[in-house]
Formats: C-alpha cells, sequence, structure tokens
C-alpha cells in the first residue's frame, strides 16, 4: 500500500510534534540557565546601588559600574545594612535588594501594604541611604536607584530603561543626565517634600541651583523625562517619613 505524506494530516501532525519538541527544548533550556540568570540579576542590582553610592569605574564622561566578579565583595564592604519599611514597621532583612519594586507597586494599588527596601551605605565616612524606584517612559518600564543624605539631598543616581528611543529617552542612564542630579535637594526651604522636576527649557540649564528641585531634561525626550519626575516624586515621597524619623532621633 503506498503511503501518501502529501497530505494535510501528515503536515499538521508533523506541526504538532514540532512544537512539543522545541517546547520541551526551550523549557529544560530556561530551567537550566535558571540559576545563572537569577545570580546575574542579583550581581546587576548590586552595581546599580553601588553606583548610585559612587562606588562604580567611571572614566571622562563614561558610565562604568565594579566588575562582576568584585561587585559581591564591594556590596559587602559598602552596604552596611538594609532595612524594609512597612508601614509603621521597620525591619533588617540582608535580601532587602531582592524585593520586586513593580510588584510592591501593584500591591498597594490593590490596597496591600506596600514594602519599601532601603539600603544604607558608607563611603569615605559619609553615610548614603539608597532607595529605588520604578515608573514608566515613553515605551515601557524605567526604573533606578538614588543615593540620599540624612537631609534627602542627593548624592548620586543610576536610571535604567527597557525600551526607551536610541539617543533621546534611553539617554536617562547617560552620565550626563544622571550626574546633573547630584546635589540636587528633594525638599523646598520650608523642609517640605517637593522632589525633582525633569524641566523642558530650565532656566539652569548648567545645573547650579541645587535649590530650585529641577535639572534639565533631555532634548526630545520630553515624555521620559516625564516619567523620570513623576517616579522620582511619587516613590521617594513614601521615605519621607523615615527621613523626619531619622532627623529627630
Amino acid at each position: 500500500m503506498e503511503n501518501r505524506t502529501d497530505k494535510n494530516s501528515y503536515t499538521i501532525i508533523f506541526a504538532i510534534i514540532m512544537v512539543f519538541v522545541v517546547g520541551a527544548v526551550l523549557a529544560y533550556a530556561a530551567q537550566s540557565l535558571k540559576p545563572k540568570i537569577d545570580e546575574n540579576k542579583r550581581l546587576e542590582k548590586q552595581q546599580n546601588i553601588l553606583y548610585a553610592m559612587g562606588v562604580n569605574q567611571n572614566v571622562e564622561g563614561s558610565a562604568v559600574f565594579i566588575s562582576t566578579d568584585k561587585v559581591a565583595s564591594e556590596f559587602e564592604k559598602y552596604i552596611k545594612n538594609q532595612i524594609v519599611i512597612e508601614g509603621d514597621k521597620v525591619t533588617e532583612d540582608h535580601e532587602a535588594y531582592l524585593i520586586d519594586v513593580k510588584k510592591e507597586q501593584a500591591k498597594a494599588r490593590a490596597g496591600g501594604v506596600r514594602k519599601l527596601p532601603l539600603f544604607i551605605g558608607e563611603k569615605d565616612g559619609k553615610t548614603f541611604y539608597v532607595i529605588p524606584v520604578y515608573g514608566k517612559g515613553l515605551w515601557d518600564a524605567i526604573w533606578g536607584y538614588v543615593a540620599l543624605d540624612e537631609n534627602m539631598v542627593v548624592q548620586g543616581v543610576y536610571f535604567d530603561h527597557k525600551g526607551e528611543t536610541p539617543g533621546l529617552g534611553a539617554n536617562i542612564k547617560e552620565r550626563f543626565f544622571m550626574d546633573d542630579f547630584t546635589g540636587e535637594h528633594l525638599l523646598d526651604g520650608s523642609g517640605d517634600f517637593k522632589g525633582i522636576t525633569v524641566a523642558k527649557g530650565n532656566a539652569d540649564p548648567k545645573n547650579e541651583d541645587k535649590t530650585d528641585n529641577e535639572v534639565d531634561a533631555i532634548a526630545g525626550a520630553t515624555i521620559t523625562g516625564n516619567g523620570v519626575t513623576a517616579m522620582l516624586k511619587s516613590d521617594l515621597k513614601l521615605y519621607e517619613s523615615y527621613f523626619k524619623n531619622l532627623k529627630n532621633n
């Protein structure tokens, strides 16, 4: 009897088999690579936190992280404590840096109590309070870390993005933008929280006035800049009571 392999049924059966085979291979690869992927994510978060507090390998004009083979030891050296603020409760958690800020935001929107991680570092005799922030840019997520002193004055930042436009919104992770935030005050002259606005047409393009609560915007990246502004104001304000208590103790 003649076997016909040009029938539609053969094509369908072959396609189904291939879907199962490819799916199984991809699932195995994802599972086997998961520990390495998770480790890379941990190291990247540690690099970002250290970068914000000035522990990096920056060269002229470029943003350069501590290398992955050194970051774990440097993180342990400079980060003296990690805490989680949850409502009125403050607890220590040596893996607070693994808290998913996006999921915590979603929890708060659903009426839950959001966990707020805070990393306390020391460098050159100075204390840094590093806060993770997460928001929305033009095309997708933006995020970062902001290092503050006890007066809520910015000591350094690191920003990143998932899909902002190269040469425009993607420049939030370039030094010429990030360095502008250093020295900026989050509080106004009366001690009230005001945040920092990424301002188009800022009257201080050289960023010499650190008490105006503004930095100069990136040309052609208005929506991304607005996202950075909203992210900083919404997320950093959540820590205001912590810093007030810090000053009073």
